[in-house]
């Protein structure tokens, strides 16, 4: 810059100076833009270069974002669904107590209580035979019924 200044200097004390110096300012102003343009493509280049890159880690890091919310959201699903079967359980459990309750308050007794009372049946005919003189009969080997849960028990009462 310092040998455009002496130039300068030295064209000033001539007119014709003065052009060739304004000649070389263009020419350099020219240089200038071509070298931008060069450096300028080298440079976005380099730019697309480095974007990629980070286009890459921040795509990395996303997904792995992503699949830290994926586990912690399913974590709390699952935590939600033992919580809503533990109270389905519970309430299922209340009910049934119920139930039992209101049912043994209208005098309706319970499986113990029945099997008791058949059991209490079949000595007495077994008595009741031994003093008549007639043999026992031939027990069944017919399985007894499956037992219907109650909810079961209570859609036939409700369809009825």
């Amino acid at each position: 810059m310092s040998k455009l200044k002496a130039k300068v200097a030295k064209n000033e004390s001539g007119k014709g100076g003065l052009l060739e110096s304004a000649q070389q300012i263009w020419l350099a102003g020219l240089g200038a833009f071509a070298k931008a343009q060069q450096e300028g493509t080298r440079l976005f280049e380099a730019l697309v270069r480095e974007g990629m890159a980070l286009e890459q880690r921040t795509r990395e890091l996303a997904s792995g974002k992503a699949d830290e919310i994926r586990e912690a959201v399913q974590g709390k699903v699952q935590q939600v669904r033992e919580r809503a079967a533990d109270t389905w359980d519970r309430l299922e459990k209340v009910f049934e107590e119920r139930v039992q309750k209101a049912l043994a308050r209208l005098g309706v007794p319970n499986r113990e209580e029945l099997k008791e009372l058949m059991e209490r049946v079949e000595a007495l005919n077994a008595a009741i035979r031994e003093l008549s003189g007639e043999p026992a009969p031939r027990r069944s080997t017919r399985k007894a019924p499956a037992k219907r849960s109650r909810a079961k028990g209570a859609e036939a009462s409700t369809s009825a």
